[in-house]
């Protein structure tokens, strides 16, 4: 009898667990095989575990659920809890975010983080939160690299190549200083853009050089560092305000332990292909960087005449 009863008990808390169970939903761009969605993943499971199972995520990758705006705005309007997206992608409702965004401001992830954190970022925040939109926390997303058909020894091997960049205004500034051509071709495109010579280079992070396979159509990568990538991830306001003080806890550390690994997988592959590379036969440039920088003082007046003087120098203040 008692063994019995017992057995009820443990059903009725299993039921009652179950009932005060709640599920999350997160919407993102990018699909299973990339570090941003395994970290998501990881998120995923790490709340479930620390929460006891009280609260669990739903991931919706490859953009299932429409581009990045139509999720944020489903987050904004309580129909989709969180979205994961490029942290200066935001500046078509922040506008101040094409600061981030602007070449060679931000020089590494470690200084990304810094500003995210500091003064700027954190009046970046308040900014979000105007919009409904919660900042949970930033991850890397891989440092941006010029590729060619020719080593890239200076700026001035720069000169003329029809650069194929995405339609993004700061991109196509990065390719008109330099002394390129800016060719906006569809992401999906480029691969025989590149191998039919429409397009001469073109820039993006190693880890998607290599997941795409242009370095069967190039044959130089420059390390230009021109822009440090990031991914939001942003919870919609209503929906972190109606958490208790320990869900936010739990979901702060889970959120941790997702941008960990995604930025451990990105840093640790970025360094591995570089050799992978140079066995592949590619040539690896590390042209001097200053040229490039002094390069984009015209964009940057243009920013500032938007912003105020000084705005990009308040970017990185500390």
């Amino acid at each position: 009898m008692l063994t019995k009863f017992l057995m009820a008990g443990a059903a009725v808390i299993a039921l009652s667990a179950a009932a005060d169970a709640r599920e999350l939903t997160l919407g993102l761009q990018d699909n299973e095989a990339t570090p941003v969605y395994k970290g998501a993943a990881e998120f995923a499971r790490s709340l479930e575990e620390i929460s006891g199972g009280e609260l669990t995520v739903t991931l919706f990758p490859s953009a299932t659920l429409g581009d990045f705006k139509a999720m944020v705005q489903q987050a904004q309007a309580g129909e989709l809890d969180m979205v994961i997206t490029g942290y200066p992608d935001m500046s078509y409702t922040i506008p101040e975010l094409k600061l981030i965004g602007a070449p060679y401001v931000i020089s590494d992830y470690d200084q990304l983080k810094r500003v995210v954190d500091g003064p700027w970022g954190q009046e970046m925040a308040g900014k979000f939160e105007e919009q409904g939109i919660h900042v949970l926390d930033v991850w890397y997303y891989g440092t941006r690299q010029t590729t060619a058909n020719k080593p890239i020894n200076s700026i001035e091997d720069m000169q003329g190549l029809r650069l194929r960049t995405p339609n993004v205004p700061f991109l196509i500034a990065y390719a008109e200083a330099v002394g390129a051509t800016p060719a906006p071709v569809a992401f999906p495109e480029v691969y025989l853009a590149l191998q039919t010579n429409q397009v001469d280079a073109q820039e993006n992070p190693l880890t998607t050089i290599d997941a795409q396979k242009f370095y069967e159509v190039q044959s130089s990568v420059a390390l230009t560092n021109h822009f440090v990538a990031s991914s939001a991830v942003l919870i919609g306001k209503d929906t972190w305000d109606g958490f208790s003080d320990q869900e936010k806890e739990w979901i702060n550390t889970a959120i941790e332990a997702g941008g960990k690994l995604n930025d451990d997988l990105l840093q640790t592959g970025e360094e591995e292909l570089l050799k992978v590379f140079e066995e592949r036969g590619l040539t690896i440039t590390r042209p001097d960087l200053e040229p490039f920088r002094e390069a984009m003082q015209g964009y940057y007046d243009t920013l500032e005449e938007e912003f105020g003087e000084g705005s990009i120098a308040n970017v990185t203040a500390e």
